[in-house]
Formats: C-alpha cells, structure tokens, sequence
C-alpha cells in the first residue's frame, strides 16, 4: 500500500510538472537587423549570410533617415511581418530606432552593435555631447545641406567610421550614404523597450563615432549581457561580421529562456 501511495504521488507531481512547468523555449529563428546613420541595410550582408546559412529567418529594414518616426515606423513594418517571436538587432543610430520600436510585441530580445540605447524622454545627441567622440572633435567632418540633411566628408567617413575595412568596401560604402535628416538625431524617445526585454551589446573598442565609454554607459544601464571587440571600429558589424554574428546567435538562445 505505501508503495502504491508513492508512486500515486509521484505520478501526480509529474503531471503538475508537464502542466504547470513550460518546456524549453526553442531559439528564435527570425532576426532583425536594422542599420545606423548615413549607411543602408546593405552592409549587414556579411552577417546576414553567417545567421542564414546557420538557419535563421533574417530580414533587414531600410530606414528612409528622413525622420526618428518614420524610421521606427519602417522597423513596425518590418516586424509585423515576422512569423513569431523575433530578435531586434540594432547598429549606431539602429540602436535608438530599436529602443523605440522593440516594445512591439513580436520583440523577444534586443542586440545593440556599437549603438545607442537612449531612455524614455532622452536622445541620442544629446547624450553623445555629453560623452563625445573623435567624431565630435573633428570639426567639419559631419556636412549638411540647405534642407538640413547630414553626411560625413569622405575622407573622415574613411578616417573615422570604416578605417578597418579594405579601402575599396570602405569607398563604396562612403560614396553611397544615406544622407541623414539632422532631426533623426535630437527627438526624443518615447519608449525604452531595454527596460522590459532581455538585452545584449557590443563594444567597438576603437570607435571614433559613438565613445566607446558612451556605449559601456548605455550597456550598464540597460543590465545588457556585454562583449566588448578589441580594435573594432564602428563598421563592426562588417569588419568582424563572425563575432557579431557570434553574439546574435547567442542571443537568439537565449532570449526565451
């Protein structure tokens, strides 16, 4: 009789179990990769076909950089298209876009790539004054035109944001800027959606576009999970596309768990 007691009460611990306890989460396979100021989608290439060839459903969004709304805007989109729960990955600029737009709630996790990570009420400018970079001393490096639109000369686009790319992928991609509405870099956000949802970053070690002390300061407070990439400039994400990818990857593990 004891022994038919026990194995009732085991029996009945293991079905509370399988009803009560959710299995393991299986990684996300759908990513999002969203680009920064003055570049397109473009330049993801080299991650994208890291994450794909290993499985994943990656989708890049193209930023018209004509405003902050219309940008976070053109990342909804992007999201809602997705089949499930989704990793939202984000370089530079990207990374305040995906501030505002990972409160969507496909987002599951968040990879900010020598980005920004800007809280409610706060912007990106701002802050970056606050903790400048070589690209805030340069004078003359960061060009407008009449209607207020943004761009880096080419020699400092070479200088200071590609220096570790060949020169003819770095030429190419300065050459075919995206130019930025200035206004992209001052509005305020109005979501923080790294005070929700798990988060991870990269440090470019050797940025000379956002400090690298800046992105330490943005990772700290959002608790992100960190790795920091000696050397690395602010093309990281196509100059050392294996540990970026590297990171998604670990991120696309993890963010369900």
């Amino acid at each position: 009789m004891r022994n038919l007691k026990a194995s009732f009460a085991t029996a009945v611990a293991l079905y509370l179990v399988s009803t009560l306890v959710p299995a393991s989460a299986e990684p996300l396979k759908n990513i999002v990769l969203v680009h920064g100021a003055w570049v397109d989608a473009s330049g993801w290439k080299p991650v994208y076909e890291i994450l794909t060839k290993d499985g994943f459903n990656v989708t890049m969004v193209q930023e018209p950089e004509t405003s902050f709304p219309e940008d976070v805007v053109a990342a909804k989109r992007v999201l809602d298209l997705q089949d499930g729960p989704t990793l939202l990955v984000g370089h530079s600029y990207g990374g305040s876009i995906i501030t505002e737009a990972g409160v969507h709630p496909k987002v599951a996790g968040l990879v900010y790539v020598a980005a920004h990570a800007p809280d409610v009420g706060e912007d990106e400018g701002t802050l970056g004054k606050k903790t400048p970079s070589i690209l805030a001393k340069t004078n003359g490096a960061i060009l407008k035109t009449p209607d207020a639109y943004t761009y880096l000369k080419l020699s400092d686009f070479l200088k200071l944001f590609a220096p570790d790319l060949p020169r003819e992928q770095a030429e190419f991609a300065a050459k075919s800027q995206v130019m930025a509405a200035a206004s992209v870099f001052t509005t305020p956000l109005t979501a923080a959606a790294w005070k929700t949802k798990p988060s991870w970053g990269i440090v470019a070690g050797s940025d000379q576009i956002i400090n690298p002390d800046l992105e330490r300061w943005y990772y700290a407070r959002a608790k992100s999970h960190t790795i920091e990439i000696k050397g690395a400039s602010h093309s990281v994400y196509a100059s050392h596309p294996r540990e970026v990818a590297a990171v998604i990857k670990d991120a696309a593990e993890k963010a369900r768990e």
